[in-house]
């Protein structure tokens, strides 16, 4: 990252290592250059390497020399760098028609199940625009399509507004790498054409849902143990994909998620790495699980948001002024050093002594299909069989041609997770 950079308004170069920004004479200098892209010019900051006639890198590869200012917490500190603003990303037609798709699937489930659905749903102030609003008895999701890229940063604003009006964010994308993974409640499912999408089809979540998994760690126990890789004899917990719970969970359909993140029997939780607690893993569980992580941990899920905060100290080291440009080296726009992308291990492992009460060790739910006769029959012309043989996959519960001559248990796609994962 770039310790400084040029200020086009006034014509002077600005020491992100300083204190006094090596322009004393400039009060509010500071509270300008750091301001919302939106609330100032895009051309109010440029590379100074651009500027003294070199070859800026982000220029020379067709993009802008402009740039921003941001924390960036490196090695136990804070500090003010400058990066190249990134091009606005405008949505492909294929991407605009998934998303599309997506606002109308999730309506159109909600509506089905009796809850109020607002679509474009905007707040009374004007600042919280929701793709899909749904109100039920647990909560109001504000449900978030998002098939393009996006930043960080505007992640974690749109979700602060929302819960300041009592919204709860999910964030829902087909891209295993979106900026969006661990920056809010998201999910995740599979990357479809937007007729899929749009179809009564099940969309399985890949992401995002979690299962809280509570062993003994013994000689004989199927997982080893996360702190020591040999038998402790304690007690463990942590939240796993549905695929690498044992026994195997079925894994969450996108519209059971859609009725039951409403109704309260899913609910978002933060978790907190303890041996990085700058990084936070977001996910959807079952209320039933929820509550017993935090009889087993004493969390209460109200654990400050990652990301260095307005009120943290910054860090001036008073090095000179370097106007090389770093395009190239400044890696994603993330002022955490996690990586951007989801992952099949487990997060919020945690090591007790004393054995759980036995309530806590109950299985959660059994695989079951709810269809109504409409549906069965819109399945069954989809996959060209009889409606008595479409049947639930034994993994996610998706509906399935089940019981015909030689029909496999499970859907195709968690054949092809399974066998990966």
């Amino acid at each position: 990252m770039a310790n400084g950079v040029y200020h086009t308004g006034y014509g002077i170069k600005i020491n992100l290592d300083r204190e006094d920004l090596a322009n004393p004479g400039y009060d509010g200098l500071l509270e300008e250059i750091t301001q919302p892209i939106g609330q100032r010019p895009r051309d109010l900051l440029q590379c100074l390497t651009d500027y003294e006639g070199g070859q800026c890198q982000c220029a020379l590869d067709g993009k802008t020399p402009w740039m921003f200012v941001r924390r960036q917490r490196s090695a136990g500190r804070v500090s003010w760098v400058a990066a190249h603003l990134p091009l606005t990303h405008v949505a492909t037609p294929q991407e605009s028609d998934k998303h599309k798709a997506m606002k109308e699937r999730i309506a159109r489930t909600a509506s089905r199940s009796g809850l109020d659905v607002q679509t474009e749903a905007r707040s009374p102030d004007g600042r919280v625009i929701t793709d899909v609003l749904v109100t039920g008895a647990g909560a109001r999701v504000g449900w978030e399509a998002q098939y393009s890229p996006i930043t960080p940063g505007t992640v974690r604003k749109r979700s602060a507004r929302a819960r300041e009006h009592s919204i709860a964010p999910l964030w829902v994308t087909a891209d295993a790498t979106s900026a969006l993974i661990d920056r809010a409640p998201w999910t995740r499912v599979d990357d479809v054409p937007w007729q899929r999408i749009i179809s009564p089809l099940a969309l399985i979540i890949r992401g995002g849902v979690r299962h809280l998994q509570i062993w003994k760690c013994t000689p004989s126990s199927e997982r080893a143990c996360p702190e020591t890789g040999q038998a402790c004899r304690r007690w463990h917990s942590g939240w796993f994909l549905p695929a690498l719970c044992i026994p195997q969970e079925r894994a969450t359909p996108l519209d059971e998620l859609i009725v039951t993140s409403a109704d309260g029997e899913h609910l978002p939780v933060r978790s907190r790495n303890r041996h990085d607690p700058h990084r936070i893993s977001y996910l959807w569980a079952l209320a039933r699980d929820v509550k017993r992580w935090r009889e087993i941990t004493g969390d209460t899920g109200t654990s400050p948001e990652t990301g260095p905060a307005d009120d943290e100290p910054i860090t001036y080291t008073e090095q000179e002024l370097d106007s090389s440009c770093r395009y190239g080296e400044e890696g994603p726009h993330t002022s955490s050093p996690r990586p951007q992308r989801e992952t099949t291990s487990a997060t919020g492992l945690h090591t007790f002594d004393h054995a759980p009460d036995d309530t806590l060790l109950q299985p959660t739910r059994p695989i079951a299909l709810h269809l109504s006769p409409r549906e069965r029959l819109t399945v069954a012309r989809e996959l060209r069989c009889p409606p008595w043989e479409i049947g639930p996959c034994m993994l996610c519960a998706t509906p399935i041609h089940r019981y015909g001559s030689r029909s496999p248990k499970a859907c195709p796609a968690c054949r092809t997770t399974t066998h990966h994962t």
